[in-house]
Parts: structure tokens; C-alpha cells; sequence
């Protein structure tokens, strides 16, 4: 394997840091400073020929696109060839324009990306293949089978996959696949003007007694997820007398898990709330895909 420098963006220090652990490369740290105005500064005292930019565009996720971008334009002056993994790679839900006069912002991420020297793109869980398409170089990385197996080792009650919409199926499926489990992809519309969803409230199956496995790429809040998919996919969830309602030898179960591979905050949320009442959620980032991907690249 070439000698392999890994550039730790102001955004994903830590993930960096493991990341150059698992390929036995080189960390270098960046320095930012922020001026009064807003305005972003970055330093990188050393680079290589080849570097691996590591960079979560989260919210502020302008900020944390235009530190990737002045991080990878600098590596471009030396380097013979420059990566960037963007775990969560902002934009990547703008993949077309639903009304005339829209942009297709994700089409112009990938273009400042290539024109400021990145060569290859490595993500987590992209939204859609339409998303992809718009990189000269891009591989996607899923974490769904490492949710699959943290489902598998809880205490479930004839766990359901459910995948949010029909745009969400595969995931779902791949995720039930992996868990040996059934799946269920609920109907939702979204109005292309004012952005409100509405999700189909009869179901294909009796969901009683079971635990409904919500899965979906990402999650920023969580209340679409508690207002949408959990009122529709258990609606007892939030009714505290049901909840402690015993049939036959178990306790029944009306309890909705979320997963989904990433989430927008900085942290990582353990769980979302509706009326008191929380929703776990598992948030994950295949490490280990990302390390066998760059040792590919």
C-alpha cells in the first residue's frame, strides 16, 4: 500500500484518528480559525502524495463543505491523488429538481469537489443511486448490515422492518434480508410546494404485538419520524395504558426502534421524543467499510 497521509477535517477528528489507525497511515491535524465575520481559515502543516481527506458535512453543512473544499484544494498543489470521505455528505437529498427552476445542488457539490482536486468520493449510506450518479468517482459504503446485526442481538418480539417510504424499500429490504426478518414499506407524499408528508394510515399487515424496526438513511430531528412513521406504524407507542398491557405469557409490545446510519448532529442522539415518550435510535458508521474501501482505492 502506498505511503497514505489522512487529513483530519475540523468536523471528524475522531473518526480520522481511527480511520489512520486502521490503515497504519498518517494523521495530520488541520488548524482553523474562525474570524468575527464567519469566514474560515484552515492550515495543514504537512501532506503526502497521497491524501485522505476526512470531513462529516453536517449542519452548519455549508461551513464543513467549504473547510472540505480549502482542505482538499491544498492537497491537490502536492498530492498525487486526493480522497475524500464524507460520511455525511450534505446536499445528497437535493438529487433532482421537482419544480421548474430548482437547483440540483447535489450535481454542484460534486463538481466544486472534483474542481478543487478530489479524484474519489467515499460516503456512508448515500440517499439514492440518482445522488451517485452525479460524481465522476464515488463509492458508497452501508452500515446496514452492522444495524441488522445489533437488531438481531436485542430482545425483539417478531421484529418488522419498515422502511419510511417507497424511495427507502431496498434499504429496508436489505436490512430484513440481513435479520432474517419480514419488511413493510409504507406509502408516503410529499407536497413538492410547501415540503408536508402525509403517510398512507392503513397498513398491508396487523402490526400488534409486534416491534416495528423504522429504517431510513438518515435522521436529523426525528420529528418526521415521530409525527409520520411511528403515529402510523404503532400509534400505541405513544398511549402509556397500552404499553403495559399483558397477552398471554408476554408483554405485548408497542415499541418502535429507529435506525439509520447516520444523523446530522454533532452527537449522537440515543433517542427522539413525542408527549414524554422516547424512540431509541442506533446510529452507525461502518469503520471497517471505510478502511477496506481506501485500502481498495
Amino acid at each position: 500500500m502506498p505511503e497514505i497521509f489522512v487529513i483530519a477535517g475540523p468536523a471528524s477528528p475522531d473518526l480520522a484518528d481511527r480511520v489512520a489507525k486502521g490503515l497504519g497511515a498518517h494523521l495530520v491535524a488541520t488548524e482553523l480559525r474562525v474570524f468575527s465575520d464567519g469566514e474560515n481559515k484552515i492550515k495543514i502543516d504537512k501532506m503526502g502524495k497521497n491524501c485522505v481527506i476526512v470531513q462529516s458535512t453536517y449542519p452548519p453543512a455549508d461551513t464543513h463543505l467549504m473547510q472540505a473544499l480549502m482542505m482538499a484544494i491544498k492537497c491537490a498543489d502536492g498530492a498525487h491523488d486526493v480522497c475524500a470521505v464524507i460520511p455525511y455528505l450534505a446536499y445528497a437529498r437535493q438529487d433532482r429538481a421537482f419544480l421548474a427552476g430548482e437547483v440540483v445542488s447535489i450535481a454542484l457539490v460534486a463538481k466544486l469537489l472534483q474542481s478543487a482536486g478530489v479524484r474519489h468520493v467515499i460516503t456512508v449510506d448515500i440517499h439514492s443511486k440518482l445522488a451517485m450518479s452525479h460524481f465522476a468517482s464515488v463509492q458508497n459504503v452501508s452500515s446496514i448490515p452492522l444495524l441488522a446485526e445489533y437488531a438481531s442481538r436485542m430482545m425483539l418480539c417478531r421484529p418488522i422492518a419498515v422502511s419510511p417510504d417507497a424511495g427507502g424499500a431496498d434499504r429496508a429490504k436489505e436490512f430484513a434480508k440481513h435479520s432474517k426478518i419480514d419488511a413493510l414499506v409504507l406509502k408516503k407524499s410529499r407536497d413538492k410546494t410547501t415540503g408536508e408528508v402525509k403517510v398512507e394510515e392503513k397498513l398491508d399487515i396487523d402490526l400488534s404485538g409486534r416491534d416495528a424496526l423504522l429504517v431510513d438513511d438518515m435522521i436529523s430531528s426525528g420529528g418526521s419520524i415521530v409525527k409520520q412513521s411511528i403515529r402510523n406504524v404503532c400509534p400505541s407507542a405513544l398511549d402509556r395504558r397500552r404499553c403495559s398491557k399483558d397477552q398471554g405469557s408476554r408483554r405485548t409490545r408497542y415499541y418502535c426502534h429507529q435506525f439509520c446510519p447516520r444523523g446530522i448532529r454533532q452527537g449522537r442522539p440515543e433517542s427522539c421524543h413525542s408527549r414524554g415518550r422516547k424512540i431509541p435510535l442506533q446510529l452507525s458508521i461502518n469503520l471497517a467499510g471505510l478502511i477496506i474501501a481506501l485500502a481498495k482505492w
